[in-house]
C-alpha cells in the first residue's frame, strides 16, 4: 500500500465526527462516529478494502457520542475491541451516569466496554504504522491524539480543526481547561506534520497556519472567559438541534431548562438564573448565525445528517447499560 494510503481520513458530516483508518496487518480505527453513521462507515471501509471484522481495534480520541457512539455496533457485530484513556475507560467500564459526558450533555450513547486503557507515549502498532498516544487534554480532560512519526500524520480528535477551536467546559471544576488546552497547543507545535485529521472538517494541510489560529484564539479567551462559555454553549445547543430536527419555542425552554449543561453553564459562567438565559442563548444563535427559524422552529445551519427516525432508545444512557460483557 502506497505510504499516502495508509491513514486515510474519512470526512464525515454532522451529528457524526471524522474518522481516521490506520492501515496494517493489524487496522485501526480511530474513533467510529455517531452511531446512526455507522452503516454509511462500514460501506466506506469495505471500498478502502478493510471490511469492518478486518479492523483489530477501535482507539478513541475520547468518548463523545459524535467520535464514539459507533462504538456499539462495531463491538457488537465483530467483537472489535476498543482502547481509550484512563478517565473514559473507567466511566464507561464502571457504567457512571456521565460516562461519555452523556449526563451532561443529554447526549444519547449505546453500551460498550473498553478492554484496553491507553497511555501518554505509549505506541500501536497495525505492521505497517505506528502511532504514539498524545494526552491532548482541554476539550475534555483525558482526550487523546495520534502521531505517526514516520508518515509525519497527527490524527487530533477534537483539539482544535482547520476553521474553529473545540468547545471548552468550564463547569467541570478541576484543571483549568484553557491552560490545559494552551499546554496541549505548545506541545504539539514542536511536532513535524505533514497534515493532520480533525474531528470536524476538512484535514488541515497547513498545520502550523492552523494551529497559530487556535493559540490566537485561546489568548483573547484568557482575556474574555465568557467568550469560552458562548463558544461551548453555541456548539452543544446547535448539535442538540441537529439530533432532534430542530425545535419549536415550548421544546427550545423544556430542552434547556432540563439540560445539565445550559443550567450550569448559565449559573456558573454567566451568573443568571436559567429561566433569563433562555432569550439570550437563542438571540446570539440567531445572531452569530448558528441557527435560523425555519416553519416555526429553530434549526441548525451547519449541515448534519438527520437521524432517522426512531433511533434514539430509552436505554441509551449509561446508567441503564448492561453491565460489561452483556
Amino acid at each position: 500500500m502506497p505510504e499516502n494510503a495508509r491513514i486515510r481520513m474519512l470526512q464525515r458530516r454532522f451529528p457524526s465526527a471524522n474518522i481516521a483508518l490506520v492501515a496494517g496487518p493489524r487496522p485501526i480505527l480511530v474513533d467510529t462516529g455517531f452511531g446512526s453513521d455507522l452503516p454509511e462507515i462500514e460501506g466506506l471501509l469495505r471500498e478502502l478494502g478493510v471490511p469492518p471484522w478486518r479492523l483489530h481495534l477501535i482507539a478513541n480520541t475520547h468518548a463523545h457520542v459524535d467520535h464514539a457512539g459507533g462504538n456499539h455496533g462495531l463491538q457488537q457485530a465483530y467483537g472489535i475491541p476498543v482502547a481509550a484513556g484512563r478517565e473514559d475507560a473507567d466511566r464507561v467500564n464502571s457504567r457512571h451516569p456521565n460516562a461519555c459526558d452523556a449526563w451532561f450533555l443529554d447526549h444519547p450513547v449505546a453500551h460498550y466496554q473498553v478492554s484496553r486503557v491507553l497511555e501518554d507515549g505509549e505506541e500501536l502498532d497495525t505492521g505497517a504504522v505506528v502511532l504514539r498516544v498524545l494526552a491532548t487534554p482541554g476539550h475534555t480532560p483525558g482526550h487523546l491524539s495520534f502521531y505517526a512519526p514516520a508518515e509525519r500524520v497527527l490524527i487530533l480528535g477534537d483539539v482544535f480543526h482547520r476553521d474553529d477551536v473545540a468547545w471548552l467546559n468550564l463547569c467541570l471544576g478541576g484543571p483549568d481547561p484553557l491552560e490545559q488546552m494552551m499546554a496541549t497547543l505548545d506541545r504539539l507545535a514542536a511536532l513535524p506534520v505533514a497534515w493532520a485529521c480533525s474531528g470536524h472538517g476538512p484535514r488541515i494541510e497547513d498545520f502550523p497556519a492552523a494551529l497559530d489560529a487556535a493559540r490566537r484564539r485561546c489568548e483573547k479567551w484568557r482575556c474574555q472567559p465568557q467568550k469560552i462559555g458562548w463558544h461551548a454553549c453555541k456548539r452543544i445547543f446547535g448539535y442538540a438541534l441537529m439530533l432532534e430536527g430542530g425545535m419549536d419555542a415550548a421544546r427550545i425552554r423544556e430542552y434547556l431548562l432540563n439540560a445539565p449543561w445550559f443550567v450550569q453553564s448559565s449559573r456558573k459562567i454567566f451568573e443568571r438564573a436559567p429561566e433569563e438565559f433562555v432569550e439570550p442563548l437563542v438571540a446570539e444563535m440567531l445572531r452569530s448565525g448558528a441557527a435560523r427559524w425555519q416553519d416555526g422552529r429553530l434549526v441548525a445551519v451547519t449541515p448534519y445528517t438527520p437521524l432517522p427516525d426512531g433511533w434514539i432508545r430509552p436505554d441509551m444512557r449509561p446508567h441503564l447499560w448492561p453491565p460489561p460483557g452483556k
